[in-house]
């Protein structure tokens, strides 16, 4: 299954993509919200896992996106740094799927994005 990590953080986008690819899944990497926006249309990720803050648009922005423009319910993932719960629940609201506070493990990530392809029948096996 592939999911598209979109972080602009170097150090935090290749310990997430060493992480999952350890565990069976295909990673996309994008490094900001515009390339995020052009790359999900033409390689159709399962799963996308997007910081709130980041370059160009933002993590919302993107949920937005997906939402609204591309009509799409891919499940995402935000993470983000913040703790305004304001900014949390506006990620919901827009259809966020899940919400993880940084610093957060990554095998915690790992358990999420399983749980949620469990949930929508995609199950893996590793």
């Amino acid at each position: 299954m592939k999911v598209m990590i979109c972080e602009d953080e170097e150090i935090m986008l290749t310990a997430l993509e060493y992480r999952l690819r350890k565990h069976g899944f295909e990673i996309i990497r994008a490094k900001n919200g515009k390339e995020a926006m052009k790359l999900i249309p033409e390689v159709g990720p399962d799963l996308v896992v997007a910081d709130i803050i980041m370059p160009f648009i933002s993590g919302l922005e993107l949920v937005d996106f997906i939402r609204k423009d591309i009509k799409s319910s891919l499940p995402i993932i935000m993470i983000s740094a913040l703790e305004n719960d304001d900014t949390i629940l506006e990620a919901f609201r827009l259809g966020a799927t899940d919400f993880i506070a940084k610093p957060f493990k990554p095998d915690e990530l790992v358990l999420r994005i399983k749980k949620i392809f469990q949930d929508a029948g995609m199950s893996r096996t590793s």
